[in-house]
């Protein structure tokens, strides 16, 4: 399980958004490079950092404060928006980016999805966005009619590092993670999961170290880090014990 401190950018700054609302949103730093920094600071061992313009543009936008963070920080950064051709896949990696997000584009041509996947293996992740249920696109502005368990059965034998799983109707709220939906995907799938939208509160970081989410690969938290709602000392440490408890139950049972 990783905790992932989440830096969206809009307009070279570090916004937060409410249900992926462009109009909605708020700023919190105008240094995203410095924030990337202070998460380090904190403890946080990745980053995952969202292009919102890219994302609704289908191309970067948001390069010069990516690549601002990438020159800051040391710890490994995950980055999703406008990520739709193999050019821009190998274009981020080779930049140092550890782990690019692939979303409109895992529904749009999966194929593409694979290949990147098989060329660059544990350096691609699909990002699935889902409104009541359906996976949306180019920037939550369009549904699609498939369901997140629908396309990340696509990706099964791909090869694919992850999955990011959002429910939209939570991202920005403070109302806590669809852990149902989100455990669904993970059942429904063997990549790794991790979920984001709606991370408000210390109890939702001790919901996540619950047995039944240790099949989880991480969550995302964004705005309740920011607002103050979660101490990043104590979420660390309740994530750390929970590796520590996994790692020893592992451990009894092979023996």
């Amino acid at each position: 399980m990783i905790l992932f401190p989440a830096i969206d950018l809009k307009e070279g700054r570090c916004v937060r958004l409410i249900q992926g609302d462009m109009d909605q949103a708020t700023v919190f730093n105008d240094d995203p490079a410095a924030q990337a920094a202070a998460f380090e600071a904190q403890g946080f061992e990745w980053l995952h950092v969202v292009d919102l313009d890219g994302a609704f543009a289908g191309k970067p936008m948001n390069a010069a404060a990516v690549e601002a963070i990438l020159k800051r920080v040391r710890i490994p950064v995950q980055l999703g928006g406008g990520i739709r051709d193999m050019k821009t896949v190998e274009g981020w990696l080779a930049k140092g980016v550890a782990r690019v997000i692939i979303g409109t584009a895992a529904v749009r041509d999966p194929a593409f999805v694979r290949e990147a996947a098989r060329l660059h293996p544990g350096r691609v992740a699909v990002g699935i966005d889902a409104r009541d249920g359906l996976v949306a696109v180019e920037g939550w502005a369009q549904t699609s009619t498939l369901t997140a368990e629908e396309l990340g059965r696509r990706f099964e034998d791909a090869g694919v590092a992850a999955i990011v799983y959002t429910d939209i109707a939570r991202d920005g709220i403070l109302k806590g993670l669809n852990i149902p939906m989100t455990l669904a995907l993970a059942r429904a799938v063997s990549i790794p999961v991790i979920a984001s939208g709606g991370l408000g509160s210390m109890a939702d970081i001790e919901r996540l170290t619950q047995p039944d989410c240790a099949i989880l690969g991480g969550a995302i938290t964004g705005r309740a880090l920011y607002d103050g709602r979660i101490d990043p000392d104590q979420a660390l440490a309740l994530i750390r014990s929970m590796r520590q408890d996994s790692a020893s139950k592992k451990s009894q049972s092979a023996s």
